[in-house]
C-alpha cells in the first residue's frame, strides 16, 4: 500500500500546510492536558487521550501532503493505518493504536464502559506519538515545523 494508492478511496491529496500541522498538534496538546484532569472519568480521559491519537495521525498526514476524506467510512482506521507510511510508526505500535480505536467504536457505539487503566494506556500512547510525530517532522519535514 502507498498513500497515493489510496487518493480518491479513502486520501485525497493536499498541499502541506505548515499553519494546518501545527493547529493539529496544539489541539492533541490541550486534549493531553484535558485527559490529564483527574476529576473526569476515565471514558472522558480516553477520548481525549484517543482524540489527540486521531490529530497526530492527520498531522502526519497533512505532512505528507494527505487527509483522510471524512466522508468515506473508516477514516479513523485509514488515519491510523497510514502512519507506518507517514512517519515510519513499527507495525507493533499500530496494532496497540488499532485496539484503543476498536476500544473507542465500542465506547461510542455500544457504550461500553472504558477501565482506568485502558484511559491510562490511551494517554501514554498519545503522549508518544505525538513525541514521535514532532521528532519525524523537525528530522524530515523541518519547514513545516
Amino acid at each position: 500500500m502507498s498513500l497515493q494508492n489510496l487518493v480518491g478511496r479513502s486520501l485525497e491529496a493536499v498541499e502541506p500546510e505548515r499553519a494546518a500541522i501545527g493547529r493539529l498538534l496544539a489541539a492533541a496538546g490541550r486534549n493531553l492536558a484535558d485527559a490529564q484532569i483527574t476529576g473526569l472519568s476515565a471514558e472522558t480521559r480516553f477520548d481525549a487521550s484517543y482524540k489527540a491519537i486521531m490529530q497526530c495521525a492527520m498531522a502526519a498526514l497533512q505532512a505528507n501532503g494527505y487527509r483522510t476524506l471524512t466522508s468515506q467510512p473508516g477514516h479513523h482506521q485509514t488515519a491510523l493505518q497510514t502512519l507506518p507510511l507517514t512517519i515510519g510508526l513499527p507495525n507493533e505500535r499500530l496494532i496497540v493504536l488499532d485496539a484503543l480505536r476498536k476500544q473507542r467504536n465500542l465506547a461510542d457505539y455500544q457504550g461500553d464502559p472504558v477501565p482506568g487503566q485502558t484511559a491510562t494506556e490511551c494517554f501514554g500512547q498519545a503522549q508518544q506519538l505525538l513525541a514521535e510525530v514532532k521528532a519525524w517532522l523537525a528530522a524530515h519535514k523541518p519547514k513545516l515545523w
